[in-house]
């Protein structure tokens, strides 16, 4: 009985063993995890892939489409901003003074022999005076005029400087409402002379587009260079209004009008003037053509026109002179007389003219000539005076003078 129950007891020890073998080995089943999905398994051997690179690996660039020539081209160099002294220290030797019978502006060169200006600057001259920054002077033909747009084109016609500089052009067309700019010129007389303001807006007149800026533009600037802060010629400086109309309105003419009327296209449609298409835009009324900007203007264009109609009259009464004293010299007067005056009785203002002597008897001849030369100097003279307190430019009253041959007395 005792081995019976020996034995009982160690099957009771197996079976448990047993059991517990079973009951463990079905644990262990349990925490088996199930097989991936096929998503999870690509988004796992993805991470694996990207575990085996670098962390810091740099980001590969988007493939862009090029052609042949751009493939190997370099990228262009971003030019560092001009500061403002140097912008125009580059532009000044560009801008000169134009000067013509009816006055004088500015203007500036676009190729070596090449200048713009405004139609009003150089009036009706056929040829006007260039007086560069340095003060020397150049004479350019007027090759073509715009006076809708009151742009003219001139031509220098002796030699220039081959590294003369010029202005680019750009686009007036394309200015932003408060983009920097500087006008370049000689105001009232001023050469050199350099203001800056923004863009307060473009403004369509009818087929001409117009600049306005705060910038300051005086009798003188008309036809100097409207520059962005790039050194680009956005316009060109025509006007500011009249007072009582407006303060602090300043206009330019687009420059893309002087880039098109370089290639011959010419607008159609547009009043006769831009300050005319202008006047009538601001005050609903038609406007001269030949309305002026200030009182100073007023006063200016009635003084050179008196100015010019005196020196005609006079310039008979010189002619007069020229006569008697052709024969003068011929009956009563033996010995030399210098030469090389605009007329040759100017030679009675020249103590060592007249190396001769007058014939007994034509004394009183001699005193009338005399007297008759004496005054139409005094009226040149006065009329000249007068002129210079109209404010009527020195350039205008020298063209006027020298037209005439009386300029003897202003050298």
């Amino acid at each position: 009985m005792p081995e019976t129950r020996t034995r009982v007891r160690i099957l009771v020890v197996l079976l448990v063993i047993a059991s517990s073998v079973s009951i463990y080995q079905a644990y262990q089943r349990s925490q088996v995890p199930a097989p991936p999905s096929p998503e999870q398994a690509a988004i796992d051997a993805a991470i694996d892939e990207a575990l085996k690179e670098p962390v810091a690996r740099p980001i590969a660039p988007a493939v862009v489409a090029t052609t042949a020539d751009e493939t190997n081209r370099p990228e262009p160099a971003v030019p560092s901003p001009l500061s403002l002294e140097e912008l125009i220290r580059r532009s000044m030797p560009a801008v000169v003074r134009v000067e013509a019978a009816e006055g004088f502006g500015s203007g500036f060169f676009i190729k070596r022999d090449t200048l713009l200006t405004n139609v009003h600057v150089v009036g009706k001259a056929t040829s006007v005076a260039v007086r560069m920054p340095n003060n020397t002077m150049h004479r350019a033909v007027v090759e073509t005029t715009a006076p809708e747009l009151d742009i003219a084109i001139l031509r220098v016609t002796d030699a220039i400087s081959e590294a003369q500089p010029v202005l680019l052009l750009g686009s007036g067309t394309a200015a932003r409402q408060g983009q920097e700019v500087i006008v370049l010129g000689t105001p009232m007389g001023l050469q050199n002379t350099v203001t800056r303001g923004i863009v307060s807006a473009v403004r369509q007149i009818g087929p001409v587009t117009l600049v306005q800026t705060d910038a300051a533009v005086n009798p003188g600037n008309s036809g100097g260079p409207v520059l962005d802060r790039d050194g680009m010629v956005i316009g060109i400086a025509t006007m500011a209004v009249k007072a009582g109309l407006g303060q602090g309105l300043s206009f330019a003419v687009a420059i893309d009008h002087a880039t098109a009327l370089i290639a011959g296209r010419r607008v159609s449609g547009a009043a006769e003037t831009p300050l005319a298409g202008l006047t009538e835009a601001m005050t609903g009324q038609p406007a001269s053509a030949k309305a002026t900007n200030s009182d100073s203007d007023v006063r200016r264009d009635n003084g050179s026109r008196q100015f010019t109609q005196t020196i005609a009259q006079l310039a008979r009464r010189a002619d007069e002179i020229d006569t008697y004293w052709a024969q003068f010299t011929n009956a009563c007067y033996s010995g030399p007389i210098a030469g090389g005056f605009a007329r040759n009785w100017f030679a009675l203002f020249d103590a060592k003219a007249m190396k001769g002597a007058v014939a007994q008897g034509c004394s009183p001849q001699f005193v009338n000539l005399q007297s008759a030369a004496n005054e139409v100097r005094d009226r040149v003279l006065a009329a000249d005076e007068a002129a210079r307190q109209a404010n009527v430019y020195p350039g205008s009253r020298r063209e006027v003078l020298q037209k005439y041959r009386l300029d003897y007395w202003l050298r």
